[in-house]
């Protein structure tokens, strides 16, 4: 089974499976499609992290495709003449905030390791339909009407709209000859033919020559390029183990976080959606995010207290904060193991929501969950190839430092911006697959993931019913309802527990398996355009 983000991505990838392709087969396949006909969300200009379970070896393993940071950039990349940090829509359109894609040599890295159909057969699916055209969707239209400076860059203006102007509208067909040409270099000559030659000279040309936002990209940048393995993050909750992807990614120790700090409170004799739930599941997301935003941040440049931001002691005495009958307000971050000499200062940067995720399980057992990101929608406006180029290095914190001391996500050359990517795995005390998972959405993708893992879990709410729940985030401050739904009608108890509460759209973008006594059931988020399709 595989379930992502649009149908032609879950019909590349279920045919793969169906050919024999094991999950990281169907998902490189997926991922080509979903760069075509969801290029607001991801693509091959960007990056992401894969979490992948083989079932013969009964191994976690985790691959880091984060974009880095230009060797020419630095912790000034974001700050004004006068010291100041630039506003962030200045600062996140052009070539300026565009970071090394990753997303192809990660796909390559797993791929030699694990990989089982041909290379080349992968980007079939994707090069055919650039070439014969597909329909612009709903969602594809409705996001190129939002976002009109597309029209400011030169290739955006081109395919995203006609020659009068006016954009591309549902139903009509798109084709996209560049993309399919790329597809077959890279189907040839591996991640070099994005890395290397003239691909690259054209990305480093888009990024370079942009008359809006010139930044600083270079050839050796792509050339340089490492996708690495890193050690996946997992922990208990319940009677489960539960695996996500640690730093670059703040996304899997919160998560654990998060649950972990959830451990103690009986949440299966609670109704989703209800006032209690609620409350506790903001307060524990609470402690979450102020350790998140004081010491997350790329590892290879940074001490992370990974440990210690897990020790089992330290998440029960700040369990011990959460009151079932009162908000916490603001919380403050903590001191886990580890932390005593790391002057840190607590900063967030501006992720934005223009993300996907699919979940694959094949027909061995083996899953692969991958969220995969051009940052915010259509990334950097930017163009090359046929494909758009990320804004990932807005993921940075546009100020270095602060009184408290340096910021641990400030920009350095060749470091990778932290992310709120979660992609995560569930297994059940035999070891067993439980459930492949994860969803877009910024640093709410965290939230998101969060109160899907206990839906299945505490709820046991099956896949459709877990993704389909009303949405509620809090990130260390309001508690977020999701316009539109019940959760509404909980507002006024929540705020007289003392929540500063806003209504808004929560637009998630969850794709999940889950395996019942052998049999697998699927669920793509109602918000998006996804499927599940198996056989």
């Amino acid at each position: 089974m595989i379930a992502a983000a649009h149908p032609a991505a879950a019909e590349a990838g279920a045919r793969i499976l169906e050919e024999g392709g094991n999950a990281i087969d169907a998902a490189i396949a997926a991922q080509m499609v979903l760069g075509l006909v969801e290029p607001q969300s991801s693509g091959i200009g960007g990056g992401g992290f894969l979490l992948y379970f083989d079932a013969a070896r009964d191994s976690v393993e985790s691959y880091d495709g984060r974009e880095t940071a230009p060797a020419a950039a630095n912790e000034t990349l974001f700050l004004a003449a006068d010291g100041a940090p630039r506003p962030w829509p200045e600062a996140a359109v052009g070539g300026l905030p565009v970071g090394v894609p990753g997303v192809v040599r990660m796909l390559e890295r797993v791929h030699r390791a694990h990989g089982q159909t041909p290379w080349a057969r992968l980007f079939e699916p994707a090069a055919t339909l650039a070439e014969r055209g597909f329909a612009v969707s709903p969602r594809l239209a409705r996001m190129i009407d939002k976002n009109p400076d597309l029209a400011r860059f030169r290739d955006t203006r081109a395919y995203f709209f006609h020659s009068d102007g006016s954009p591309r509208r549902v139903g009509e067909t798109l084709v996209n000859p560049a993309y399919a040409e790329t597809m077959r270099a890279i189907a040839q000559a591996g991640a070099d033919a994005l890395h290397e030659g003239p691909i690259a000279a054209q990305i480093v040309a888009a990024v370079q020559d942009d008359p809006v936002n010139p930044g600083t990209l270079a050839l050796t940048d792509l050339a340089a390029y490492r996708a690495k393995e890193r050690p996946p993050v997992c922990g208990d909750y319940r009677r489960y183990r539960v695996c996500s992807m640690g730093p670059p990614s703040s996304g899997g120790v919160t998560l654990l976080q998060v649950l972990s700090l959830l451990d103690r409170f009986d949440l299966s004799a609670l109704t989703p959606g209800s006032v209690e739930a609620v409350h506790l599941i903001s307060e524990a997301s609470r402690l979450a995010f102020a350790d998140r935003n004081r010491y997350l941040a790329d590892a290879d440049f940074v001490p992370v207290p990974v440990e210690g931001l897990l020790d089992p002691d330290y998440l029960r005495r700040r369990a011990g904060l959460i009151d079932p009958g009162r908000t916490m307000g603001e919380a403050a971050p903590g001191a886990p193991p580890g932390s005593e000499h790391l002057a840190r200062a607590n900063a967030a940067a501006p992720e934005f929501t223009s993300t996907s995720h699919l979940s694959v399980v094949d027909a061995r057992g083996s899953a692969v969950s991958f969220t995969t990101s051009v940052e915010r929608a259509f990334g950097s406006r930017l163009m090359a190839a046929g494909f758009l180029l990320n804004n990932q290095l807005t993921d940075f914190s546009f100020a270095p430092n602060s009184a408290d001391g340096p910021v641990a996500n400030r920009a350095q050359p060749g470091k990778r911006p932290r992310s709120s990517m979660t992609p995560t795995l569930i297994f059940d005390e035999a070891g067993r697959l439980v459930a492949t998972l994860g969803s877009p959405g910024g640093p709410r993708i965290i939230g998101f993931v969060a109160q899907s893992v206990i839906a299945l879990l505490d709820w046991d709410l099956d896949a459709q019913a877990a993704l389909s729940l009303p949405r509620h985030v809090n990130r260390n401050g309001a508690t977020e309802l999701e316009a539109g739904t019940r959760l509404e009608q909980i507002a006024p108890a929540l705020e007289a527990l003392g929540h500063d509460v806003r209504i808004r759209p929560l637009v998630s973008g969850l794709h999940a398996i889950r395996r019942v006594d052998g049999v697998l059931e699927g669920g793509a988020d109602p918000r998006r355009e996804g499927a599940a399709l198996g056989y």
